[in-house]
């Protein structure tokens, strides 16, 4: 029986553009791209292709008005822009949610607790209004996940970038968009949704993290994406440098820059492109009646979420019934990779309860999964929390 893997929020499968495009530059265009020879002249040119095609993913203003600096992924992206942003503003408030990644929140936390920054962390529910709210004059960054990696819960960017700065326009905004990036735009017509399939296009935002690995790329990679001040042609955000060495990527970020992972990423969009729009929608539209039949209901409505996440409680222990699916060689997980089987710190803010908490399941797709795959985990499903039902009835 072959492998069922639901798990994408974690790291999803990378297609085979990716892999193949990966394989090209490590066994034909391995050459360092600030070397000055022709293999060198060739590997930066893959690198200058690849921020293109990245960039298009953000749509068109901020293809012309930004830049990307390349990370190891969105961890290192996120704390890019967290702590080498923050310090030159000279304001010492920042604003977050509390669903926050570890990688967002513990950089905060330690800007909180060694810099003696005031940190203020708002519910996710009508999150657009409370975090605008929450910003004023000494308020030096905001930032934000745009997709709850846990609940696939959706924040209202557009609205939230657009109100922040008509109030405060010096205040920088940063958002994760490790989970959104490439994944379907919520809010768009269906024609619409033809031409503008990734959710990100409509992230309106200074400071941007992303990774490969979210979305069929291959691990290693990630960027950052800073938005530039187009009439002095210049950076609006200023980043403090983070490592120091060859001065490669404008000085912000040393180091020789991994071209074969970086042209798989850009392979790995331009594959997702081909993908059909509503591939995501189907899968979940499927999950989702057949939890109805079950009578379960995902923590966070349809409408409000990104449609590869669902999470829900099954009744049983989370611990137990992930390794009875992984019995049956099919692969979800309780929610983020990240804490490691840790109680979530994220479900509480959206007013889930322990119990439920304590049986919940992440179910996340990619570009890989099929129809018949969640049938054929709804199946297992049914059948473990039959066990569990049977066992509890015994004893």
């Amino acid at each position: 029986m072959s492998v069922i893997y639901f798990d994408n929020a974690a790291s999803m499968k990378p297609c085979q553009a990716a892999i193949d495009a990966f394989n090209e530059v490590i066994s034909e265009n391995y050459a360092n791209p600030s070397a000055l020879h022709k293999g060198g002249i060739e590997a930066e040119n893959l690198v200058g292709y690849s921020k293109g095609v990245i960039l298009s993913a953000f749509g068109d203003s901020n293809t012309k008005n930004g830049e990307l600096i390349f990370t190891s992924g969105a961890t290192e992206s996120n704390n890019m822009a967290i702590l080498y942003s923050v310090k030159p503003r000279g304001k010492t408030k920042i604003v977050t949610t509390a669903v926050e990644h570890p990688s967002v929140s513990e950089a905060i936390a330690h800007l909180e607790q060694n810099d003696g920054y005031e940190v203020v962390r708002v519910s996710p529910i009508n999150g657009d209004l409370e975090i605008a709210n929450a910003v004023c004059e000494n308020t030096a960054l905001v930032s934000v996940t745009a997709v709850c990696g846990e609940t696939g819960f959706v924040l209202d960017m557009e609205s939230i970038y657009k109100q922040i700065k008509a109030r405060f326009p010096n205040c920088i905004v940063h958002v994760d968009a490790s989970q959104g990036f490439c994944k379907p735009d919520k809010g768009v017509t269906k024609v619409e949704r033809a031409e503008s399939m990734f959710y990100t296009k409509q992230i309106n935002s200074d400071l941007i993290s992303i990774s490969a690995h979210k979305i069929g790329g291959i691990a290693g990679v990630g960027a950052l994406y800073i938005r530039k001040n187009t009439m002095a042609d210049r950076r609006s955000v200023r980043i403090l440098t983070s490592q120091f060495g060859g001065g490669q990527q404008g000085g912000i970020r040393s180091g020789t820059e991994p071209v074969a992972l970086i042209y798989a990423f850009a392979k790995g969009i331009e594959s997702v492109k081909n993908m059909p729009s509503s591939h995501y929608e189907v899968l979940q539209s499927r999950l989702l009646s057949g939890l109805e039949r079950l009578g379960i209901a995902p923590h966070v409505r349809e409408s409000n979420s990104i449609p590869n996440i669902v999470n829900f409680s099954c009744g049983v222990k989370s611990e137990i019934m992930l390794h009875f699916l992984a019995e049956q060689r099919v692969y979800v997980s309780s929610g983020s990779a990240c804490a490691k089987g840790k109680k979530s710190k994220i479900l509480p803010a959206y007013g889930i309860s322990d119990k439920d908490i304590d049986t919940s399941i992440r179910v996340s797709f990619g570009w890989q999964n099929t129809v018949d795959e969640v049938d054929r985990f709804l199946e297992i499903l049914e059948s473990g929390i039959n066990r569990w039902v049977k066992a509890k009835q015994e004893f």
